[in-house]
């Protein structure tokens, strides 16, 4: 059965400039053509359209379609890798998160508990946070965070308040908050206010469980188009 374009990006509540892109993108297999150049969508085209917009809110486009070209060459164990993967790393986002509300929840201004472990190295702070060290390199270039520095060798030495730093920052990159926004809130708990930190980490927090709950969606239109498609007995 020959399905039109229009009646596809109807049912999708999208319009049929986008359907070319996906085509374009190689994200549904290859459309035969009527001798006018009018593309015959099928069945199956329907399917895979309905499956990207069902991955997309919560594995993006660029995911989403390598995902669906792992499908179209029969490719299912990679593509549910490429799935666990983004869920993992999405779990991990939420935890750092969680951590970091529960830092900014604790903090005591005035107690020395928070420096109680001293020095340590940028390898240290990366094994505790899970942060890489190219990325606390890199926030350090844009002005994100000063590290000490070691007077005898110049390596980069941090205490508990560059840990709390950190936490913020990866949370709240997650979230795509603008440099401005996160130097500001940065800015904040420098001056011992805590209020924006705590309510933009739970922002964050809130997005990134709705995140869990769109990939949930989408892994689910995935399973229903590889049942489509014969892949799942």
């Amino acid at each position: 059965m020959k399905i039109r374009p229009i009646d596809i990006a109807r049912k999708l509540n999208i319009s049929t400039s986008t359907l070319r892109h996906y085509e374009a993108w190689g994200i549904i297999p290859p459309v035969a053509r009527q001798s006018n150049g009018y593309r015959d969508y099928t069945e199956e085209h329907v399917a895979y359209f309905t499956c990207v917009r069902g991955m997309e809110p919560g594995f993006g486009i660029k995911l989403s379609a390598t995902v669906l070209k792992r499908i179209q060459v029969n490719d299912l164990d990679t593509a549910i890798q490429l799935i666990i993967e983004a869920q993992t790393f999405l779990m991990q986002e939420k935890k750092i998160a969680e951590k970091t509300i529960g830092i900014l929840d604790s903090i005591d201004f005035d107690s020395n508990k928070v420096f109680a472990k001293g020095k340590m190295s940028i390898g240290d702070v990366s094994r505790e946070t899970g942060i890489p060290t190219s990325a606390i390199r890199h926030w350090e270039q844009i002005g994100l965070i000063t590290p000490y520095r070691d007077d005898d060798n110049g390596y980069r030495l941090f205490d508990r308040n560059h840990v709390r730093q950190l936490l913020l920052i990866r949370t709240l990159r997650t979230s795509n908050y603008s440099l401005e926004t996160i130097k500001r809130v940065l800015n904040e708990l420098e001056d011992k206010n805590t209020e924006e930190a705590k309510k933009i980490a739970r922002d964050s927090l809130c997005n990134l469980i709705k995140k869990s709950h769109e990939q949930l969606h989408g892994a689910h239109c995935l399973f229903v188009l590889c049942q489509k498609l014969g892949l799942y007995q």
